[in-house]
């Protein structure tokens, strides 16, 4: 598939934003955060920010932006649908909860409930992004049991990143939490990389055609003489000697590098905790773009199998 950057800012993005908003939902009330208004804002800022800025992102891979807003009618059908309408709803009780902490300064009462609220709704958006993708059957990479735990995962550990940066490396426990989703999180999309790769053709030019009756099915002309639209975007090809660097990289840039920055952050304390934790979460968000990027790029759709492509 053509990894559009619209969509890896996307779903990168709004990733990052809703995996914070849910955790400052969700642990802010129980006073596990700092109390501060300045930290409330500053966190719900971030959080909602990179929210819009994935939304709004979106919108520019679609051939007119201007009629988005359809795409709420169809909440029944399509996940799309369904993400557009939980993101919507998310925003009240996060505004809800932006109004306790920050203005009012309070959160206990009804203002924790609209902060869990929205860490709830927050997770539900996640889980309805994962979904547009999980359930495309002509993509059998996407269809693998692991990809909508990914991406829960993956909007956690970014969340966890940014609330570790906020806190400046100074809360042991967020700390910690950070590093252990840091291992388990990458351990897991290794997982995916190396089922993906051991995994049988899911299909074949004879499944694909119906033709398998008859005997071997090869092309004996593409369907077009040209580039189209098919091409363009679902005939995107990756080597898989590039795919497997950008994977090194990925797990280097967004895994092996945070963790080693957060660990010697809280062996030493101080301004190199703080520092650490801020270019950890820059590095870990720089190795999830990463590996959003590959998720695209090495996914085959399979129409790719009537243009003369491999089974996938």
């Amino acid at each position: 598939m053509h990894p559009a950057r619209s969509i890896v800012l996307f779903t990168s993005a709004s990733g990052a934003g809703y995996g914070l908003l849910a955790l400052l939902g969700l642990l802010g009330p129980t006073g596990l955060l700092p109390q501060e208004r300045g930290f409330g804002a500053a966190g719900l800022a971030l959080a909602l920010a990179l929210v819009v800025l994935g939304l709004v992102s979106s919108t520019f891979h679609l051939g007119h932006p201007e009629r988005a807003w359809r795409a709420l009618s169809q909440w029944r059908s399509s996940w799309l649908s369904r993400e557009g309408v939980a993101a919507l709803l998310t925003f009240l009780p996060a505004g809800l909860f932006a109004l306790g902490w920050v203005f009012n300064g309070e959160m206990g009462g009804g203002w924790a409930l609209a902060g869990w609220t929205a860490s709830l709704g927050a997770v539900v958006t996640v889980a309805c992004t994962g979904m547009i993708y999980a359930s495309l059957k002509p993509i059998p990479r996407w269809r693998h049991p692991l990809v909508l735990p990914l991406y829960l995962a993956f909007a956690a550990l970014s969340g966890l990143l940014l609330l570790n940066a906020l806190l400046a490396g100074s809360q042991r426990g967020i700390a910690l939490a950070t590093l252990i989703a840091l291992a388990l999180v990458w351990i897991v999309k290794l997982a995916y990389w190396r089922a993906i790769e051991r995994a049988a053709p899911a299909a074949t030019p004879e499944s694909a055609t119906g033709l398998g009756k008859f005997g071997k099915v090869r092309l004996l002309e593409p369907p077009h003489t040209g580039s189209n639209y098919l091409l363009d975007e679902m005939g995107f090809q990756i080597a898989r000697k590039h795919a497997r660097t950008l994977r090194g990289l990925a797990l280097l840039i967004g895994g092996a590098l945070p963790v080693l920055l957060i660990a010697l952050g809280i062996v030493t304390g101080g301004v190199v905790q703080a520092a650490t934790a801020l270019i950890a979460a820059v590095a870990g968000l720089v190795g999830i773009v990463l590996e959003r990027w590959l998720f695209f790029a090495e996914a085959k759709h399979t129409v790719n199998l009537y243009y003369g492509d491999r089974p996938i």
